[in-house]
């Protein structure tokens, strides 16, 4: 069925770079783009008049939150509290899972619903280990992917796995917990369901390699990984260079920088993504200067995802977009947080980069936008993603100009990322299927789902004080912005 969608603009890509077309048109036939830009001088059998919106590539989200954001719990307490949200000495043998086996699965259906409302059609998501036994599981990312199918969400998945973890020693100082033999486990169940679900869906999910930070995995099981991604062809990305404490312990064990080890032990690569990777020789929270780093990542064709939103909610700052892009690193984006709105990472980056530089020119909406849909996909090897254009896949969200709030339009790219948010997506298409409508998720019950949403996180954030040393309570762990009196509801 042919399907034809015409706005105030859209977003076309013309071989060379995106073009926006003011009064455009973007036609689709099953699950590919037969047309975009300029208007359709054929016939279609579905027609779709967006009106005063801008039509645009669906976001490729590099980094994409698949859980209850934790975020709201660690990014205000002072270092006395922060250290009893880490796994305890005591809780490393008496860990559990949680959540069930259906919470989880509800945690993965929850987040994809909110990907798709921001915009996102195509996720490699990240979730929290901390309440797991160890880490995710091939049944975990199983009924992700049945999620994913159901709601219509282009998805790599992949379980996490790790060797170690942080811990909290009795007296309250930092340590490690190590299971090499989970490590391996991790990695062996990982590969059986890249094997299992590469292509699964008619292509919706695909595979990936996804070990969790660098400081929680030994160096033979990062060579393995990547060498099952290199046999594969399936891509493989790593949290490194993402704190101050990882560096420390990347270079107690090597003598290196965590880029430095990566590229030193064969990691680096144009299948891999590294999140972050803010923590690189020149900036100003290390002692070393120069740009060796950044070096090491061009030359391998590395890509780096920009998550501005997260890191700057944990007090730090990649040091900059337009500095590592003037280097030849490849650069995409990523949400990692809630809500995950694409349009607000992209505010932020340029915010932060503007800031950094101390140049307003710097961190242009235009290199934004691309990162947060030609650099996904380039990332992914998919030159069907991240654009609309003939052959495509027909992935594909509508933004409302037209609300109060977002007043009057200039350039549309940056009144968008300027004026816009994740709310004024109206319609998203993934592979030719429309997945919302109307600012709403096709087939969920919202209601329904802002209630489990609440219950879930209230009984993450209940989990905390057995994992604390100090077995600390809710109210001394996470003290409330102002004090609050409780009265009954008199509705």
């Amino acid at each position: 069925m042919r399907t034809r969608i015409n706005a105030r603009f859209v977003v076309a890509h013309d071989g060379q770079d995106h073009v926006v077309h003011e009064h455009g048109e973007v036609v689709y036939d099953g699950d590919r783009i037969v047309h975009a830009g300029s208007p359709f001088e054929g016939t279609a059998d579905v027609e779709i008049d967006e009106g005063d919106a801008l039509v645009g590539p669906g976001f490729v989200d590099l980094n994409a939150l698949g859980d209850i954001d934790h975020a709201v719990f660690d990014t205000h307490q002072p270092p006395a509290l922060a250290s009893g949200l880490a796994w305890s000495e005591d809780y490393v043998g008496r860990r559990r899972e949680v959540f069930t086996p259906g919470e989880r699965a509800t945690i993965r259906e929850l987040a994809f619903q909110q990907l798709l409302l921001n915009g996102i059609t195509t996720a490699m998501p990240i979730a929290s280990e901390i309440y797991t036994s160890w880490a995710e599981n091939y049944d975990d990312l199983a009924a992700a992917a049945a999620s994913a199918a159901r709601l219509g969400l282009r998805v790599y998945l992949g379980p996490s796995f790790r060797a170690s973890v942080p811990i909290v020693d009795a007296r309250g100082e930092p340590g490690v917990f190590e299971d090499l033999a989970l490590g391996e486990h991790g990695l062996a169940e990982a590969v059986r369901f890249a094997q299992d679900f590469d292509g699964a869906s008619d292509g919706l999910v695909r595979a990936a390699l996804l070990p969790s930070r660098v400081e929680n995995q030994t160096t033979g099981l990062l060579q393995r990984a990547k060498e099952a991604s290199d046999d594969n062809g399936w891509p493989i990305r790593l949290h490194a260079g993402q704190t101050l404490s990882e560096v420390d312990a990347i270079a107690h064990r090597h003598a290196l920088r965590p880029i430095e080890y990566l590229d030193a032990i064969g990691f680096l690569g144009p299948r891999t993504a590294i999140p972050h990777a803010w923590a690189v020789d020149g900036h100003s929270q290390l002692p070393a200067s120069g740009h060796a780093d950044l070096d090491r990542l061009a030359r391998s064709g590395t890509t780096v995802v920009f998550c501005p939103m997260a890191v700057a909610r944990f007090g730090v700052v990649l040091e900059s977009f337009d500095r590592y892009r003037a280097h030849g690193v490849a650069m995409a984006m990523g949400t990692d947080t809630a809500p995950p709105d694409m349009v607000r990472a992209m505010d932020t980056g340029m915010v932060l980069t503007k800031a950094v530089e101390r140049v307003k020119s710097a961190g242009s909406a235009a290199d934004l936008y691309r990162a947060a849909t030609l650099g996904g996909a380039h990332a992914l090897g998919r030159a069907d993603l991240g654009r609309l254009s003939p052959g495509a896949q027909a992935d594909l969200v509508s933004f409302d100009l037209s609300a109060p709030h977002f007043g009057p339009v200039d350039d549309p790219i940056r009144s968008l990322v300027m004026n816009g948010n994740g709310r004024d997506v109206r319609r998203v298409v993934v592979a030719g299927r429309t997945t919302v409508e109307h600012g709403r998720v096709v087939g969920v019950d919202h209601e329904r789902s802002r209630a489990q949403a609440q219950a879930i996180h209230d009984k993450y954030r209940a989990s905390y004080p057995e994992r604390d040393r100090l077995r600390r309570p809710e109210h001394e762990l996470f003290p409330p912005s102002f004090r609050m009196e409780r009265h009954a509801d008199r509705r």
